[in-house]
C-alpha cells in the first residue's frame, strides 16, 4: 500500500490541491460580496432570485472548503466585509449596474467556476477532493442552465453573429 491509499481524508493534500482549493475559496468570497452588492442594484425579481441562490450556493461551498483547509492547517484567504443593504432608488443612475450587466457577470462567473472545478478534479490525488469538486461542478452547471434560461427569457443573451447560411453541396 502506498502513501495515497486508505482513507482519503487522512492523506496529505499536495501543493497543487492546496493552491487550487485556496484560490477557489478566495474567488468565491469575492463573488459572495459582489452578489450582495448586485442585489442592491438589481430591479428584476427573477435575477434577484438567482443572486440569492448564488449567495446560498457560495456560502455552502465555502463552508465545506474552509473545513478542509482548517483540518489541513492551511490559513484561510481573507473575506471581504458583508455588504450593507441599499434601495435601488438610492443608487445614482450613472453608478448603477444594470440587470443585463449583472446577469452577464453571474454567467461568466459560473463559466469560470466550471473550469476551476474541472481543473481541481483533474489534478486531485485525493478522491474526496475530486468528488467534492465534481459535486460543485454539477451545482454550477445547474446554476448555469438556470442563468441561460433567464438570459433567453429576458432578452439579455448576447450571441456572436449566427451563421444561418447552409453550405451547398458540390
Amino acid at each position: 500500500m502506498g502513501i495515497l491509499s486508505g482513507d482519503p481524508k487522512k492523506q496529505p493534500l499536495h501543493y497543487g490541491e492546496v493552491f487550487s482549493i485556496w484560490s477557489y475559496l478566495l474567488v468565491a468570497k469575492g463573488n459572495y460580496a459582489a452578489y450582495q452588492t448586485f442585489l442592491n442594484h438589481s430591479g428584476d425579481h427573477d435575477l434577484k432570485k438567482q443572486l440569492e441562490d448564488g449567495i446560498s450556493l457560495i456560502k455552502q461551498e465555502s463552508e465545506r472548503i474552509e473545513e478542509i483547509l482548517k483540518v489541513n492547517g492551511i490559513a484561510l484567504p481573507p473575506s471581504p466585509p458583508e455588504r450593507s443593504y441599499a434601495t435601488l432608488e438610492d443608487i445614482p443612475v450613472g453608478a448603477k449596474f444594470n440587470d443585463p450587466e449583472i446577469s452577464a457577470t453571474i454567467s461568466a462567473n459560473i463559466a469560470k467556476s466550471l473550469v476551476a472545478c474541472s481543473a481541481i478534479m483533474g489534478q486531485s490525488g485525493r478522491e474526496d477532493i475530486a468528488m467534492l469538486f465534481g459535486q460543485f461542478h454539477m451545482n454550477q452547471a445547474q446554476a448555469g442552465a438556470k442563468m441561460l434560461r433567464l438570459n433567453k427569457e429576458k432578452g439579455w443573451l448576447i450571441t456572436p453573429p449566427l451563421h444561418t447560411k447552409i453550405p451547398t453541396q458540390h
